[in-house]
């Protein structure tokens, strides 16, 4: 694929400004549609004209049903849509039949950063969908970050691990939030935690491929942290909030989930066995 392979970005936030912005800087000329006029110069009116402009086409709308509704004018034939949305694995199944049916080729993928690090050499960006399609585009995805993965052919590889490892970020960012209003009831200013909480995270980085090894193998018996350890801290969370004045209830649905894995007789086990209790 030519290097300077035109590509038309539908969505103009502000991920979306940053990937055309980065597909520019790397000498693909770019074409843009947004909703709102008057995001960007190289933005024209028309969907059908945005599509018609190139080969490549990359959708970075809020879901997977916008996509569809936004595109569904547009003559797709003959091009490649590439989805960067939100959206669950059974939306990018519908997305990739519904591109098929209109006569495009689909890739799914997802941007593992914030608009600002688009481009950036460690920046993760993964992919899912028929590999020819993504070989084909690959040098020119690749602007897009520097650490640029090919999970697999089933399209809704991308969205499934984006939920997977997105699970992650709102629950990491409550108890940041909610250590933010201890620290501030004392007067003292949530900046102050910041590297604490960073070093915190890298030691939790750090136990992952322990747990994720646990869960594979599906022996607990050796914990580095057992279940029990987290139920007996159950009351020290819920004094704290008592006397900080911190809602903690976003917690109670983790509380209840460690309740149920001691009652199953996982108190001395790993951590990791709450996923026997997740697990339906």
């Amino acid at each position: 694929m030519d290097q300077r392979t035109s590509v038309t970005v539908v969505g103009l936030g502000s991920m979306g400004r940053a990937l055309a912005e980065a597909f520019r800087e790397a000498g693909h000329p770019a074409t843009g549609w947004n909703r709102t006029p008057g995001r960007a110069e190289y933005q024209v009116e028309s969907i059908s004209s945005a599509v018609s402009a190139s080969p490549l086409v990359i959708a970075c709308l809020t879901t997977y049903s916008a996509t569809r509704s936004v595109l569904e004018p547009a003559d797709l034939t003959g091009r490649t849509l590439v989805t960067l949305n939100s959206g669950d694995p059974a939306g990018a199944r519908e997305t990739a039949a519904w591109a098929e049916e209109r006569g495009a080729a689909y890739l799914d993928g997802a941007v593992k950063n914030v608009p600002a690090a688009v481009g950036a050499p460690d920046t993760l960006v993964y992919y899912s969908g028929p590999q020819a399609v993504y070989d084909k585009y690959y040098p020119v995805l690749r602007v897009l970050g520097g650490d640029t993965v090919y999970l697999g052919p089933s399209v809704d590889l991308a969205a499934l691990y984006e939920m997977a490892v997105g699970g992650t970020l709102l629950p990491a960012l409550m108890g940041f939030f909610q250590g933010a209003a201890m620290v501030t009831a004392r007067g003292l200013p949530a900046q102050s935690m910041v590297g604490f909480t960073a070093k915190w995270l890298e030691m939790i980085a750090s136990v992952l491929p322990t747990l994720a090894a646990e869960i594979d193998s599906g022996d607990y018996g050796d914990p580095a942290s057992a279940v029990g350890l987290f139920e007996e801290g159950i009351a020290h969370e819920l004094s704290v909030a008592a006397e900080f004045g911190i809602d903690v209830s976003w917690q109670s649905g983790m509380h209840e989930v460690i309740r149920r894995a001691v009652e199953r007789g996982h108190r001395g086990d790993s951590i990791s066995a709450l996923i026997e209790v997740l697990r339906k």
